[in-house]
């Protein structure tokens, strides 16, 4: 057989108007002030321990990570996130590619979602010219200045736009400097601008929805935000913009920050909401990069740390405080509670509505 790549030059794209969105950000977003959903009392016992965990957490200075898929944002919870971070109650926000395309769809568009089902039968699914292209422009533009992938695309959005580099001075630049750490930066972004005809200086790019973006918020407050996506696992890949060295370079750095907040976990919480896949397997890679640079160094290994898993499979019915399931066990194959159980600290499962999560938890640290 003679396989050829695809020319992914070739795709035809269409602009966000022409698609059928199903969710508008504001009809989703929840009032924070607003009475939550009613809540069980095993679940209702465990997010008030999350909460005096968390209180502790932040008296000691301890890190207090947040690991989120996309379903949370599209339940309507960025003003509640918003509020949690403007309490300093997070000092770390992690999430999957998906998560940063329904946040920007909703900042800029308003509006998010599409049939997964119909528009692959039309080759239609993921071609959306403005979410590709602006995601990567806020990717290159960031690379500049040693941001990734979520603090880049954060800024565009607070911004409202970005400021590139003529194509001659990236040019002059990458001749200059051949072996600068940034010429691979700079040589995605002078062919992107070639062939999508970005100009340099500013380009202006209105977000009438900052509201709705998670993204946003933690730039604002001066949040880390780091973005773990895989490549091709994200619509970002259907459009001839679409570059594994600019995805690959935003998620190298991200990854490298979400290690730097592992590193002040002791004592600390770690959040997984709606992440089965991403959150576990960016965690335990990271934490154990950690530990193996501080037994270098002769330190301890994070300790004390309080995991709280939250998401809508029932944890294969199975008491995880007891320890993993044997592999004859259905429930040894639930990656997001086997990977937490195994990562040191206290491992807690809630079987429970992600948006309900929030808004409780972020009510029980008000309350007090």
């Amino acid at each position: 057989m003679n396989t050829q790549p695809l020319d992914f030059s070739r795709l035809k794209v269409f602009p966000l108007s022409e698609r059928v969105s199903l969710t508008r950000a504001d009809d989703i977003l929840i009032d924070p002030d607003s009475s939550p959903k009613p809540c069980d009392d095993r679940n209702a016992g465990l997010i008030a321990e999350c909460v005096r965990k968390i209180r502790e957490a932040r008296h000691r200075g301890a890190a207090v990570m947040l690991i989120y898929g996309a379903h949370l944002l599209r339940n309507g919870t960025a003003t509640i996130l918003d509020r949690l971070m403007a309490g300093g109650w997070l000092t770390h926000l992690a999430t999957n590619g998906a998560g940063t395309i329904h946040d920007w769809e909703y900042a800029w568009y308003g509006a998010s979602t599409e049939s997964v089902e119909m528009n692959v039968a039309t080759g239609t699914f993921g071609t959306w010219h403005e979410t590709a292209s602006n995601i990567h422009l806020a990717m290159m533009a960031g690379a500049l200045n040693n941001l990734g992938y979520g603090r880049s695309l954060g800024k565009l959005i607070h911004d409202d736009g970005v400021t590139l580099p003529s194509q001659e001075e990236l040019a002059a630049a990458i001749s200059r400097e051949p072996t600068h750490p940034l010429t691979s930066a700079r040589a995605d972004l002078l062919k992107a601008m070639r062939e999508q005809g970005w100009p340099g200086g500013r380009i202006e790019i209105h977000h009438r929805w900052k509201h709705a973006s998670i993204l946003t918020s933690a730039y604002r407050h001066g949040l880390p935000l780091t973005v773990h996506p895989g490549i091709g696992y994200d619509i970002i890949a259907n459009h001839p913009v679409f570059s594994g060295s600019v995805i690959g370079r935003g998620a190298e750095w991200d990854f490298k920050l979400f290690g730097g907040s592992v590193d002040q976990l002791d004592g600390g919480v770690v959040l997984s909401v709606g992440s089965a896949i991403m959150g576990p397997q960016v965690f335990e890679k990271s934490i154990s990069c950690v530990n193996n640079l501080r037994l270098q160094n002769g330190r301890e290994v994070v300790k004390n740390h309080t995991i709280f898993v939250v998401d809508l499979q029932d944890g294969g019915n199975w008491d995880w405080t007891t320890g993993e399931p044997p592999k004859t066990n259905p429930a040894y194959y639930l990656r997001f509670c086997k990977s937490f159980s195994r990562m040191g600290g206290a491992m807690h499962y809630l079987q429970c509505d992600n948006a309900l999560f929030a808004h409780r938890l972020y009510q029980g640290l008000q309350g007090s």
